[in-house]
């Protein structure tokens, strides 16, 4: 234990092995590695920015057993929105000052494929300063396969169309067996990976996520993030990591232990250390609630993601996160947590210390 505690604080990368050791360590010391090496890089600092979530249909051809957003087979609350109320909602969050919108939709077969792109190029006419931020990979592989595509072909659209990054989602968990049991039918890990390593070859850049807490192990959390440092040292193309915590209400997957906020944070403080190509930790306070989250801090996230407005997918599955959260309660959380808030854009530039 003491070998690899030396090793970490003198930045060396640790393997597999060491990584998952990490979790038989006491929390306190794992919190202790993890915060020198987020302050080390970014001191006090902790990011966040004013952005807005937007999901149009919740229609998916997929069933995966985690999720509570979807609205497949004969489901009577199905909704897809036009792209008129899509940018009269954009609208109305560009007049409250949102610089971002995050736009993450079910798979629905019905709609077409320009009414996924058009709606982009239509949103950067009308509003040029909004970063859009739109298309997970399992979206790409969708549109992909649906309408008879290439990964490359539904890539250069998302960019003639205006998509300026790509979020995470998708990427659930990397192991294959796991994957088979949660989300059978939806874009492979393999496929998950080539879609961001294209992307990222346009000098695109995209986050990575991780949803755990579920029917997983810990070995497979470490799993998930080696593949990531792997693919990281070949493009430099992800910002952040953002582990997602599973949320467990309206869906098939019936897990009755949740996790702990220790595991949490142990997660959370291990990713830090695990990932050391990849420049910001997330903690989404959407799933691991706010009070979670700004304890993250000290375990090696300096990014809470932002206001959001309104967000509906882990809402669906419990969490408290349909109406967002105001600028000032979420400025006045970071500050009496004794970090400094720093609103950034959508690639890490800073724009206000508050």
């Amino acid at each position: 234990m003491n070998s690899l505690i030396k090793k970490i604080k003198n930045g060396e990368r640790v393997n597999f092995d060491e990584a998952l050791s990490l979790y038989d360590f006491d929390l306190f010391t794992l919190g202790s590695l993890a915060n020198d090496i987020r302050e080390q890089r970014w001191g006090k600092k902790s990011f966040f920015n004013i952005n807005r979530h937007i999901n149009p249909t919740n229609v998916c051809k997929d069933i995966c057993k985690f999720c509570a957003f979807s609205a497949s087979r004969k489901n009577p609350n199905q909704y897809t929105m036009t792209h008129e109320e899509i940018l009269k909602t954009v609208e109305a969050s560009s007049n409250r000052g949102v610089k971002e919108v995050h736009i993450v939709s079910a798979h629905n077969p019905k709609t077409g494929l320009s009414w996924y792109l058009d709606i982009f190029s239509k949103i950067k006419t009308a509003f040029p300063h909004i970063h859009v931020k739109a298309l997970t990979a399992a979206e790409v592989n969708f549109l992909a396969t649906e309408y008879g595509h290439s990964y490359d072909e539904i890539i250069d659209m998302m960019v003639e169309s205006g998509v300026d990054s790509m979020p995470g989602g998708g990427a659930e968990i990397f192991d294959e067996e796991v994957r088979d049991k949660i989300c059978k039918g939806k874009v492979t890990s393999d496929e998950w990976f080539e879609i961001h390593k294209l992307w990222h070859e346009r000098g695109r850049h995209s986050n990575a996520t991780m949803l755990f807490g579920h029917i997983e192990e810990q070995k497979h959390r470490i799993d998930h993030m080696m593949r990531l440092r792997d693919l990281q040292d070949i493009t430099g193309g992800f910002n952040t990591f953002i582990p997602l915590v599973y949320q467990r209400d309206n869906n098939f997957l019936n897990v009755k232990d949740f996790l702990s906020s220790q595991e949490i944070l142990k997660t959370m403080a291990i990713s830090r250390i695990v990932l050391d190509n990849i420049p910001h930790l997330k903690a989404y306070w959407v799933t691991s609630t706010v009070n979670l989250a700004l304890i993250s801090q000290e375990f090696g996230a300096d990014d809470l993601d932002g206001t959001i407005e309104r967000e509906s997918i882990n809402s669906a599955a419990g969490a408290k996160s349909a109406s967002g959260m105001p600028l000032e309660e979420f400025v006045s959380l970071i500050k009496n947590s004794g970090y400094q808030p720093i609103e950034r854009d959508s690639l890490y530039y800073e724009i206000k210390a508050w």
